[in-house]
């Protein structure tokens, strides 16, 4: 039986908690309107530089988040980058990684329901679990799995954001 992600997140690393947090800001992009795909880049290098810079990198997406939409889910969305701590810092990137998953999770709640919900825990988990089994050490390209995975839960949330809006 697999874990469940607070559990996967109280044994994780701290590459593997920083990228279990960024994950989940970056499946919630399309909650900040037409923010591009790639706003957290500077923080995914970061990640897999072991990270590298991770408080220069940090006030750079912060700065461009600045100019984004002001709904309120966008608001949850910046608070959840708000909370990413400036010290690449296991206690600190636990903390993070915890409230961007109950985040994410809660925003999921307020858009679909069910579905939308059991979709982003299980991408949570596999995400988790893949980080897991990878050395802190080893490549950036290492990741890319990681980053699928988020993109594919980004698409999703944008066509819910997307039917949303033609409906309302």
């Amino acid at each position: 039986m697999s874990q469940s992600v607070q559990e996967l997140i109280a044994e994780a690393g701290e590459r593997g908690l920083a990228a279990s947090a960024l994950a989940c800001l970056d499946r919630c992009l399309p909650l900040l309107g037409p923010a591009p795909d790639d706003l957290l880049r500077p923080l995914w290098r970061c990640v897999a530089e072991g990270g590298a810079d991770w408080a220069g990198r940090l006030g750079e997406v912060r700065a461009a988040l600045e100019e984004t939409d002001d709904a309120d889910s966008a608001v949850l969305v910046r608070k959840m980058l708000g909370a990413a701590p400036s010290e690449w810092d296991g206690a600190a990137l636990r903390a993070w990684a915890s409230g961007c998953s109950l985040t994410a999770l809660e925003l999921h709640e307020q858009l679909g329901g069910g579905p939308l919900v059991d979709a982003e825990e299980r991408r949570q988990v596999q995400i988790l679990e893949f980080l897991a089994d990878t050395p802190s050490d080893g490549p950036p390209a290492g990741l890319r799995p990681v980053l699928e995975v988020s993109a594919e839960g980004r698409r999703v949330l944008r066509a819910v954001v997307s039917r949303r809006e033609r409906g309302a």
